[in-house]
């Protein structure tokens, strides 16, 4: 039996991986309270349900510690249990919710007198009750909703592994993701961008990438990046960590940071649980 948790920030776009899980085949459940995961997924999969996802909400102080409880008794119950912890930056979660015209979880609805808690101070409040350090973190700032299933779909067909090494290329302009383990920045490389006919293109195509194969200082970033991963990943894996998220950013994330994540990607690619992904381009990798 699989079991996926998600949990993560109001606003960061869990209902739409619960929506792409159960459109995967999983029997969804939204917003279960902690303390009922354990005897709820039992009484799953006494009744044959093999794949399980369920939405934990972490607005309290002692949710996060007891989810992890309960995932652990699941775990020890020989349960195959994933975290996936969805998270934004604040301005990216203040713009949803001003779109939305929604009010935010922790915003008062009858406020105290002298009660200045406006919609950022209560996004501030429900990060500090999160807990990133047992889950894969998918920072959604960035991503449409139509990008974020296609990266809930690469999620759950990722292979199992103990560590699961994801490359992800970004975009400088629109800031660092969230959820970056090491961060790369390759705006000293040349920049395709200035070639008319490179520019509509991005790292993934033949052109693009004969170009930067022909620069020997691109060649040579990507082999120095490589040895630091190799000499430095088996430290990661003997914590027991269980995600390695390795950023790749270029001012536009179109070129250079989508070819170096590929070349990283192709190089590693023997590894399991390795995958790619870009965060500025409109189709990401499946």
């Amino acid at each position: 039996m699989q079991v996926i948790a998600v949990t993560g920030l109001s606003g960061s776009g869990k209902s739409v991986a619960i929506r792409q899980l159960e459109d995967s085949g999983y029997y969804c459940i939204d917003n279960l309270p902690v303390d009922f995961i354990v005897p709820v997924i039992q009484s799953l999969r006494d009744r044959g349900q093999e794949k399980v996802a369920v939405s934990v909400d972490i607005r309290s102080k002692a949710a996060p510690q007891t989810a992890l409880r309960q995932c652990q008794a699941l775990k020890d119950l020989g349960i195959d249990v994933r975290i996936l912890a969805l998270t934004a930056s604040t301005p990216a979660l203040v713009q949803r919710f001003s779109e939305t015209r929604r009010r935010h979880p922790l915003t008062p609805l009858n406020r105290e007198p002298g009660d200045q808690t406006g919609l950022q101070e209560a996004i501030a409040q429900e990060r500090s009750l999160m807990s990133l350090e047992d889950g894969f973190v998918l920072d959604t700032s960035d991503l449409t909703p139509s990008m974020l299933k296609a990266w809930i779909r690469q999620f759950i067909n990722a292979p199992a592994s103990e560590m699961t090494i994801s490359f992800e290329s970004f975009a400088f302009k629109k800031g660092i993701p969230v959820a970056a383990d090491f961060v790369f920045d390759v705006r000293n490389l040349p920049n395709p961008y200035y070639d008319t006919a490179l520019r509509p293109l991005t790292g993934q195509d033949k052109p693009v990438i004969d170009y930067l194969k022909s620069q020997p200082e691109v060649l040579e970033m990507v082999s120095d990046i490589e040895t630091f991963l190799r000499k430095w990943i088996p430290g990661f894996r003997a914590q027991g960590r269980h995600y390695l998220t390795i950023c790749i950013g270029c001012t536009g994330g179109q070129h250079r940071s989508v070819f170096v994540a590929e070349e990283l990607y192709r190089r590693f690619s023997s590894i399991a649980g390795v995958v790619v992904r870009h965060r500025a381009l409109k189709l990401p990798r499946i």
